[in-house]
């Protein structure tokens, strides 16, 4: 272990004279057997969850390293309360029993020296549960915490049906966090459709938005890479989107295709549906440079569209 924690920091201390941080993204199958409590199903996700972060930490020297919206459970409206667990305000209230997902999450931050994106997971909170991402530093300690802000309530007539309001209570704050290369914005999956939210973390300083995601086979193929290539041209900013891979047993079937995008839009990442990593240097060099020949931040006229939102 010793000799690991020496590594990781060698290869954080290099990194940190580097253009910007090394990001992996662990495209994960999330594994459900019905004849399993939850408990148990989650506790086989987290395992796998846990060595996926690892394998990709060893074989690419990961600065942050992110996981999928709901990792550790199904993606199923009737089944958030039955997987919801609380999530600690700091680690000094975490307890493993209690809070098994944020457990592993912060035992593995501190056993690699790595931003962990902890994808998301149904957070139980005064009795109601919220989809929520958490963020990890490399000392183990929580960083960030964001709620998904804007449901997933659609219905396309034969095609896809899904409202997670029916279970889900929605979050109500920007999220960012700092890292020694530069501040990230955080955001979940359909969050990533209201450009409104991701121009306030630009605002705030972000230079890169992290996206935890699970489209599906109907608006996966449409719009995922669109939307993901477009936050980053509109804010100029290195966007990841990291999804689940997709499981033939489970009735929501994951679009997949986690990808990661430059500030020209350009994708320097991407995959198909099966279980994977992806990973890349992120050049922050290059977000200056767009930000410089295309200055758009002073361009931008308030005084012609000050509040922009739809009728």
């Amino acid at each position: 272990l010793a000799v690991r924690r020496s590594l990781s920091a060698a290869r954080s201390a290099a990194n940190l004279t580097a253009k910007g941080p090394i990001v992996a993204v662990c495209q994960l199958t999330i594994d459900i057997d019905p004849k399993l409590t939850p408990e148990a199903n989650r506790a086989n996700n987290l395992e796998s969850a846990k060595a996926a972060i690892e394998a990709a930490h060893a074989e690419t020297g990961a600065d942050i390293v992110v996981l999928p919206e709901c990792f550790n459970c199904p993606y199923d409206v009737t089944q958030f309360r039955p997987y919801s667990e609380e999530i600690p305000g700091s680690v000094a209230e975490l307890v493993a029993r209690s809070h098994p997902s944020a457990n592993m999450l912060s035992s593995v931050s501190k056993k690699l020296g790595i931003y962990l994106v902890g994808g998301s997971i149904p957070e139980l909170r005064d009795d109601r549960v919220y989809n929520t991402a958490t963020v990890w530093d490399p000392e183990g300690e929580l960083v960030a915490q964001h709620s998904k802000v804007h449901l997933f309530d659609i219905d396309i007539p034969g095609k896809q049906s899904f409202k997670e309001s029916d279970s889900l209570t929605a979050g109500g704050s920007i999220t960012t966090f700092d890292t020694p290369w530069c501040k990230v914005g955080l955001a979940i999956c359909y969050d990533i459709r209201f450009p409104q939210l991701a121009t306030l973390m630009r605002q705030e300083g972000c230079k890169m938005l992290i996206y935890p995601g699970a489209f599906n086979t109907t608006t996966g193929p449409a719009h995922w890479e669109l939307l993901v290539r477009a936050r980053a041209v509109d804010n100029q900013c290195v966007v990841i989107a990291a999804s689940p891979a997709r499981n033939p047993k489970t009735t929501y079937q994951a679009w997949g295709h986690s990808t990661i995008v430059d500030p020209w839009g350009e994708v320097v990442a991407t995959c198909d549906h099966k279980p994977t990593q992806i990973s890349a240097a992120i050049d922050l060099d290059r977000v200056d440079e767009v930000r410089r020949n295309v200055p758009i931040s002073e361009q931008t006229r308030p005084d012609v569209y000050q509040d922009v939102s739809y009728a």
